[in-house]
């Protein structure tokens, strides 16, 4: 019986164009030995990954916002993209189970990026039954999430165990970076530690093994930051030989030649084991990545990259306008097919509340009407959130309760200053 569910397995590794390119350093029946009598069905996850990479392969790039609350991943959808990030920066500053505030430096609880993944798609199931249950149809809610796993929160067993909780909460895609877990930073800050190639290659290999003994076509990115990581854990790989210094620090790390070179030779090495590359830029510069797709290309002609188009970089100090209209349409053209801006939830959110309250604090009311004005505005462009309560699904539940009580007297919506005040019909 294992066998037999093996060798299907294997066949299709062997034809199904999915998995064109990619290597594996484990078995069909190390999968099969793995899942037990009872294999899960993860809709969601399996779901959003054919959706995305059916997008990776289309004919324009994937663009998508980094999400720190469900209300904003709705926005998103609503306002017509079609793929959501969920960042582990914004995990760390604003949305994790602590309860904290932190930097980026896997500071968190590792199934922290796993509850917010779930929590998004909770949003996004409740504005679909919305839709659903009012005759309105026409929106593909269930946008796919492409998910932050940072450095992986350890070695291969937990990069595995952290793939399996993604999959669980409906993740789509997930993404692992080749630094040290336990001196992980995000890639604009410095201290940043890389592990040896080979032992990425296998934290590449434990997610993609989790995700075949869940049975997902899970979306799998490699990230590297060699381009601005001068420190690395050990010499032992010989790959990694023609960047190692010599030279230690007083952590007895190892010090490399970091810049465009060790990014290639990282990306080269991760691509058999992973459906996108990406490596953390510092500025947003175009012959690098023009540099890094090349070489890429090169050796594996169909790989899609990845790129963050970070607010960490002052845009307009190193480009111009015209540069920044067209920078991810040429980077579509050199085969960057997911484009994202990490920080995006994080940074629309608190200057938006910041304009707010500082407005409310020097003039009261005209500036909350302000803001309701415009979302009257932003009506005529689908926005629905202006009849709030309408919003979050109190019409969705006044069905279910006349569905078990169809003479009820207790219905939310009706009698509400929202039914009297707010009369419009959502787009």
């Amino acid at each position: 019986m294992v066998q037999d569910v093996a060798r299907a397995l294997e066949t299709e590794w062997s034809t199904n164009d999915r998995w064109r390119g990619i290597e594996r350093t484990y078995t069909g029946e190390d999968v099969v030995r793995l899942r037990g009598s009872v294999v899960e069905e993860h809709t969601l996850a399996r779901v959003g990954a054919e959706r995305l990479w059916g997008l990776i392969l289309g004919d324009e790039p994937v663009r998508a916002l980094g999400a720190l609350t469900g209300g904003q991943a709705v926005q998103m959808v609503r306002a017509g993209l079609e793929a959501i990030y969920l960042s582990g920066w914004q995990v760390a500053a604003d949305a994790n189970l602590a309860g904290a505030t932190y930097p980026d430096q896997s500071l968190y609880p590792a199934n922290s990026a796993p509850a917010l993944v779930r929590r998004l798609n909770n949003a996004l199931l409740r504005a679909d039954q919305i839709d659903w249950a009012e005759g309105r149809n026409g929106t593909h809610w269930l946008a796919p999430i492409l998910a932050d796993a940072e450095a992986g929160f350890g070695g291969p067993l937990n990069a595995y165990e952290l793939m399996r909780a993604m999959i669980e909460a409906g993740a789509a895609g997930v993404h692992y970076e080749d630094q040290l877990a336990s001196e992980k930073k995000c890639g604009h800050l410095g201290g940043k530690v890389l592990v040896p190639t080979q032992q990425f290659v296998r934290t590449l290999n434990a997610a993609r093994l989790a995700a075949d003994v869940c049975g997902i076509p899970t979306v799998l990115v490699a990230r590297t930051d060699a381009l601005s990581a001068a420190l690395l854990t050990s010499d032992v790989d010989e790959y990694d030989g023609d960047f190692v210094t010599g030279e230690r620090t007083a952590e007895g790390f190892y010090r490399v030649r970091d810049g465009i070179d060790a990014a290639i030779s990282r990306g080269v090495a991760y691509a058999p084991y992973a459906d996108l590359v990406w490596f953390e830029t510092s500025t947003p510069d175009l012959g690098e990545a023009r540099e890094f797709a090349a070489a890429i290309h090169e050796r594996f002609p169909d790989k899609p990259l990845a790129y963050n188009c970070s607010p960490s970089f002052n845009w307009r100090q190193h480009l111009a306008d015209d540069e920044i209209a067209s920078f991810q349409e040429t980077l579509g053209d050199w085969g960057y097919r997911f484009l994202f801006i990490t920080l995006a939830g994080f940074h629309s959110l608190n200057a938006a509340m910041f304009e707010l309250a500082r407005g409310y604090s020097e003039e009261q009311m005209p500036a909350y009407v302000r803001l309701q004005q415009r979302e009257f505005e932003l009506e005529e462009l689908g926005y629905t959130a202006t009849r709030h309560q309408h919003e979050v699904g109190a019409g969705y539940f006044d069905l279910v309760t006349q569905a078990v009580a169809p003479d009820s007297e207790t219905l939310a919506l009706k009698g509400s200053t929202e039914e009297a005040q707010f009369t419009k019909e959502p787009a």
